[in-house]
């Protein structure tokens, strides 16, 4: 993915402040940090755009395109003349490709899995606080009873324990969603084997969207998105109702036939309310001696 030197002064006047009309940024950049909650596009006919959060962008850059530093890379841009070494600090991608140093994806569980890791028996149980991170992915097999849990938020991924009673019956692997340059990789490893996949992300249009364009496109009937059994009344009491005015609905739900994701749909819709995944980490009551 490149950032071109249009959109880049875009985004510098995003991050003063300015509202900027949504036809002068059209591309799917913009689309996917307006799917990411980073910016807000609103209006039905003049659709116009805003920043909500310049940190988020930062990170983004910078996990995205290795951009540290929006004014430096316009002005190598803007400079044909750059030296090589002004161009790897402003970036990593010193050779101009799309070669990353690192491949590979994060994995937790609450219970042991028994898995195999370059034709050897390894055994996947992370020490509570830690993940483990699988590097030579194309080896990885795990049985196929278990089922994979994508997670959203890195909060919820390093907190299972204490979501452990939203899964019952299931004998879950966990896969982080970030950081998201190893998404890629991710999607590979879930195509290439048989397993289940279950989405477990924000409970807003915004989440769900990330699940279809992310993964249900690509892992089509063995991707389902998870919903809690009291969704209804948890949006209802715990929602937010100003996340739900800043999304937008960018994805055609008539080509949605997954009933969960359209019962969720209507729910939200009624209530005009998302809710974070974050409100299910419950910390276990310690039990008490008498």
């Amino acid at each position: 993915m490149n950032l071109t030197l249009k959109i880049a002064k875009v985004l510098v006047q995003l991050i003063k402040g300015e509202t900027i009309p949504g036809s002068s940024a059209r591309c799917k950049f913009i689309d996917d940090l307006v799917a990411e909650n980073i910016i807000f596009r609103k209006g039905k006919h003049q659709k116009t755009l805003q920043l909500l959060d310049e940190n988020q962008l930062q990170i983004y850059l910078e996990n995205q395109l290795q951009i540290n530093d929006l004014e430096s890379y316009i002005l190598l841009l803007e400079n044909k003349n750059s030296s090589r070494s002004e161009s790897v600090k402003i970036t990593s991608d010193s050779k101009k490709s799309k070669e990353r140093a690192f491949k590979g994806f994060l994995v937790n569980c609450y219970s042991p899995i028994i898995a195999e890791l370059n034709n050897r028996m390894v055994t996947i149980n992370p020490a509570l606080g830690s993940f483990i991170f699988i590097y030579d992915y194309e080896t990885f097999k795990i049985p196929e009873n278990i089922t994979i849990i994508g997670v959203e938020n890195a909060k919820n991924f390093s907190q299972i324990q204490e979501q452990k009673y939203l899964f019952e019956g299931l004998n879950p692997l966990f896969v982080s969603r970030y950081p998201q340059n190893q998404n890629k990789d991710l999607i590979k490893w879930l195509k290439s084997i048989p397993n289940n996949y279950l989405h477990f992300g924000d409970f807003d249009l915004a989440g769900i969207g990330i699940y279809l364009n992310e993964y249900k496109k690509h892992l089509g009937q063995k991707a389902t998105f998870f919903v809690p059994e009291n969704i209804k009344s948890d949006l209802r009491e715990n929602g937010n109702r100003e996340r739900f005015n800043k999304q937008k609905l960018n994805f055609k739900t008539d080509s949605i036939q997954e009933v969960k994701i359209l019962e969720l749909l209507e729910i939200i819709n009624l209530e005009k309310k998302g809710l974070d995944q974050e409100y299910y980490i419950q910390p276990e009551t310690p039990t008490q001696n008498n």
